[in-house]
């Protein structure tokens, strides 16, 4: 649910998006990589994230999460069948600004809760700060590029 849209998206850009990627702040950049590393690895070796029967409770973490990776999957649905503009790229979906930077890190960290994994939880949090950070800096220079 997390690669496929973004191995499409890299033959489907937005026009214009290399420009903004040269402007990227290089802190938030490495938090970035660093979260991907970890959140991915995380995800990959521990086990904790599986549905444990009965379902409790407890378990609407994990269903909460996969909720956002559905709604993520509708934002690249929008995504792709739209003009492929920066401000397409960086629109919202049901409020939640920036929905593609958005939704995976909250689908990662509510999936950390339900694992009780501080591993994937510490790296959602990481990728957080700097994939976050990074798209709500391009969607301001997307807006004030639309302005101009």
């Amino acid at each position: 649910m997390l690669f496929v849209p973004n191995l499409l998206w890299t033959k489907r850009k937005p026009e214009n998006y290399d420009a903004f990627a040269a402007n990227e702040n290089r802190v938030l950049l490495v938090f970035e990589r660093v979260g991907e590393v970890i959140v991915t690895g995380a995800a990959l070796v521990f086990s904790d994230f599986n549905l444990r029967l009965p379902v409790t409770a407890f378990s609407v973490w994990l269903f909460a999460s996969l909720v956002l990776m559905i709604l993520y999957e509708i934002y690249w649905i929008r995504y792709f069948r739209s003009r492929r503009t920066m401000r397409d790229f960086y629109r919202g979906l049901l409020g939640i600004p920036v929905a593609g930077a958005t939704l995976p890190v909250f689908a990662f960290a509510l999936l950390a809760v339900y694992g009780g994994n501080p591993v994937l939880l510490g790296g959602a949090l990481i990728l957080g700060v700097g994939h976050i950070g990074i798209h709500f800096a391009h969607a301001k220079e997307a807006r004030k590029a639309d302005e101009e």
